[in-house]
C-alpha cells in the first residue's frame, strides 16, 4: 500500500503518543480500580550486590534493591542519582552539527537578519518555540514564531509556514520538535533562499534534510551521549552552546528550565540521565520562580507550589497547553508562554482553561457516547476489540477517547469520525499486542494508515467501516493471547508496613522526579487489614480511605486511599485480611504532611 506524506509525518507523533498512552494509563491506574489485574513482581537485584549497596549507603535492602533495579550499582552512581547537578550536563558541542547551527545564528545576529521560530502544535513544540524565542528576542531584532494549524497544515514543517517566512523576508527558520523528515519541504525553503536549522528528537529516516544544521541526538552519526532529550531539550542544548560562544553565564539561562521540564513531562521522555537533571532543576524553577505565563496557568490550575510533580504537569499544565492546538491554535499557547505581562497572561490562561474545559467536556461526552454504544450492543460487549464510528465526533479528541476506551475495556480500540468525506481515526492497543500488524492485515480496506505497535492512525471510505470492523475483530480473535486482555500491575518488590518509617519515606522521595523509566515504586504487602476506621469516600462512595495494619504490629496504622475500590468495602469491613499493591506518598493537607499509601490494587484470598 502507498502511504501518504501526511500519514508518514504522523508516524513520528504516533510513536510519542504510544508512550503517552501507557504513561498516562500507568498513572491513571494508580488512582482507580476496576477489572481484575494480573500482578507481576519484577526481577530482584542480585542479593550480594543489593547488600553491598545497602551497607555503602546506609539504607535498607528494599531501597538498595530499587536502586539496583534502576541500574544504579555503586556509591558514586547513587550519589549522582540522589544529587543531580547541572555541572553533569553534557557539552552541547558533542552534538553533530552544533558548530554549524551556532555559526549560522551568530551570523544572523551579526548581520541583523531576521528569523522565524517554527514548532509543532503540541506541548513539546510550543514550549520549544517559547524557549528559543525567549532567548533570541534579546539578540535578533526581527524575530517571529509560527505554529502550524493541526487541521489545515498537519504535523511538521508545512509549505504554508515556509511561504509565511518568505513573504516576510526571513532568511532563516529554526524548526523545533519537527523537521527531521522534512526533506522536500526544506529543499523548497532552500529554493526560496531560506536556511533551516532543525532541532528534533525523533528517529531520522535514511536521508536527512539538506539543512544548514540538523541537531538530533538520534542521528546515527551523532556521538552525543544522551539520546532521549525532548524537542525542547534539544533547543536548550542549542541555547547552551550559543551562550558559551556569546560569553553569557550559564546561570543566565537556567530560568528557561521551567519550559524544559514542562516539555519533558508532557512529551513522556525517559526521566533518566540528562533529562533527570533538567527535570529536577526545572521543577525547582517552576515551583519557585516560573515565567509569567506558567505562573498564570498555575493560578488557574490549583497547584501546590511547594511540591510540583511531573504527574501534575502531565495532568494540569500539559492538557491546557495542548487544548489550544486541539481546539483552536497552538500559537495561543506560545503567546502565553512568552508573555511578560501578568494581566495579559492571566487573560490568555483563563481562555486556555476554558478551551481545555471545552476539550474535556467534548472528549468526556464522546467517551460516554462510545460506552453507551457498547453497552447497548451485546455483540460489541463480547468482542475482543472495539471499533466505533460517529461522523459528528470531534477529530481533535478521538485519540484521547480511544485511549480512555482501551483502558476501560482493555482491548484494542479504533475510534473513527468523518473528515473530508472519509472515516478517519485513531487506534490504541493493550500491552504486548501489535496493533499495527492487525491494521496492516486490513490494509486493502484502507486509504491510508501509519503508526506503531501500540498507536496508529488510519483512513478509510465510510462504506468500508463494517467490513474493516469484522476483519479487525477476526484478526485479533485469532492472534491475541487471553492474558493480553488482562491489565497488569508491575510490582517492584515486597515490603512490610513496619519498614515504612520517616527515613524510608525521606530517601524514597529522593528518587523523584518520577516518570518513564523511573516510575514511582510499587510495593506488595501481604495480609493487611483495616482497623475498623476505614470508610467510603467520594460523592458516590466509589473510593475508600482505609486505616491499615499488619498483624505483627497492630498499633502502627497507615492511611491509604483506594480509588474505585468501593465495591470491596463490605469484605474489608468484616475484618478480612488482603494483599495490597501500592505506592508510598506524602500527603499534604492544610499545611500538614503525612505518609499515605496510594493503592494500585487489592486482592482477598
Amino acid at each position: 500500500m502507498l502511504i501518504s506524506d501526511d500519514i508518514l509525518s504522523r508516524e513520528i507523533k504516533l510513536k510519542n503518543s504510544l508512550k503517552i498512552v501507557y504513561y498516562v494509563i500507568f498513572v491513571l491506574n494508580m488512582h482507580r480500580g476496576g477489572m481484575e489485574k494480573n500482578w507481576i513482581i519484577k526481577s530482584q537485584g542480585p542479593e550480594a550486590e543489593v547488600l553491598a549497596l545497602s551497607r555503602a549507603l546506609g539504607i535498607n535492602k528494599v531501597l538498595a534493591n530499587l536502586l539496583v533495579q534502576r541500574g544504579i550499582h555503586t556509591f558514586d552512581e547513587a550519589k549522582s542519582f540522589f544529587r543531580p547537578d547541572l555541572a553533569q550536563l553534557h557539552d552541547p558541542f558533542l552534538m553533530q552539527d552544533m558548530e554549524a547551527a551556532v555559526e549560522r545564528i551568530l551570523a544572523a545576529i551579526s548581520n541583523n537578519e531576521g528569523a522565524l521560530i517554527y514548532g509543532d502544535y503540541d506541548v513539546d513544540g510550543t514550549t520549544a518555540v517559547a524557549l528559543m524565542y525567549s532567548f533570541l528576542k534579546d539578540h535578533l531584532q526581527h524575530l517571529d514564531y509560527y505554529i502550524p494549524d493541526r487541521y489545515s497544515e498537519g504535523y511538521g514543517v508545512s509549505q504554508k509556514g515556509i511561504d509565511y517566512a518568505a513573504e516576510r523576508g526571513y532568511r532563516m527558520i529554526i524548526a523545533l520538535d519537527c523537521g527531521i523528515k522534512a526533506v522536500e519541504k526544506i529543499a523548497y525553503a532552500r529554493s526560496k533562499g531560506i536556511d533551516f536549522i532543525v532541532c528534533d528528537h525523533h528517529q531520522p529516516a535514511e536521508m536527512l534534510p539538506d539543512a544548514v544544521a540538523v541537531l538530533d541526538p538520534k542521528r546515527s552519526d551523532c556521538s552525543y551521549p544522551f539520546k532521549e532529550l525532548s524537542g525542547c531539550g534539544v533547543g536548550f542544548k542549542l541555547i547552551q552552546a550559543l551562550s558559551s560562544k556569546m560569553n553569557i553565564p550559564f546561570d543566565d539561562i537556567t530560568h528557561l528550565l521551567d519550559l524544559v521540564v514542562v516539555s519533558i513531562a508532557s512529551d513522556i521522555v525517559p526521566i533518566t540521565g540528562e533529562n533527570r537533571i533538567l527535570a529536577y532543576f526545572g521543577l525547582q524553577q517552576l515551583s519557585k520562580s516560573p515565567r509569567t505565563g506558567l505562573q498564570a496557568i498555575k493560578n488557574v490550575s490549583a497547584f501546590n507550589d511547594n511540591n510540583i510533580t511531573v504527574e501534575e504537569i502531565v495532568f494540569k499544565i500539559g492538557p491546557r497547553l495542548n487544548a489550544a492546538g486541539r481546539m483552536e491554535s497552538g500559537k495561543t499557547a506560545v503567546e502565553l508562554l512568552v508573555s511578560d505581562d501578568l494581566e495579559k497572561a492571566l487573560s490568555i490562561s483563563k481562555n486556555i482553561n476554558l478551551i481545555n474545559t471545552e476539550r474535556r467536556d467534548v472528549d468526556t461526552s464522546i467517551t460516554r457516547q462510545a460506552v453507551e454504544m457498547i453497552q447497548k450492543d451485546r455483540l460489541l460487549q463480547e468482542q475482543k476489540s472495539t471499533v466505533l464510528y460517529n461522523p459528528e465526533w470531534h477529530k481533535g479528541v478521538i485519540g484521547i477517547v480511544a485511549s480512555r476506551l482501551m483502558e476501560h475495556y482493555y482491548r484494542p480500540t479504533v475510534i473513527l469520525t468523518k473528515s473530508n468525506g472519509l472515516a478517519t481515526g485513531s487506534a490504541r492497543s493493550v500491552n504486548g499486542f501489535d496493533l499495527y500488524q492487525a491494521i496492516e492485515a486490513c490494509s486493502d480496506l484502507l486509504e491510508n494508515f501509519g503508526g506503531h505497535k501500540y498507536a496508529a492512525g488510519l483512513t478509510m471510505k465510510v462504506t468500508n467501516i463494517i467490513r474493516f470492523s469484522k476483519r479487525f475483530e477476526e484478526y485479533i480473535h485469532e492472534n491475541i493471547h487471553p492474558d493480553q486482555l488482562i491489565p497488569v500491575v508491575e510490582i517492584d518488590t515486597e515490603l512490610q508496613l513496619s519498614e515504612i518509617d520517616d527515613k524510608f519515606v525521606r530517601i524514597l522521595n529522593q528518587f523523584r522526579p518520577f516518570g518513564p523509566e523511573n516510575p514511582a515504586p510499587v510495593f506488595l504487602t501481604e495480609n493487611v487489614s483495616d482497623n475498623g476506621m476505614g470508610k467510603r469516600v467520594g460523592t458516590e462512595g466509589d473510593h475508600l480511605r482505609l486505616q491499615l495494619v499488619q498483624e505483627e504490629n497492630p498499633f502502627k496504622v497507615f492511611t491509604a486511599i483506594a480509588f474505585q475500590q468501593g465495591k470491596m468495602f463490605e469484605k474489608i469491613l468484616q475484618g478480612k485480611s488482603f494483599d495490597l499493591c501500592y505506592s508510598v506518598e506524602e500527603n499534604e493537607y492544610r499545611g500538614r504532611r503525612s505518609t499515605q499509601l496510594n493503592v494500585r490494587d487489592l486482592k482477598f484470598d
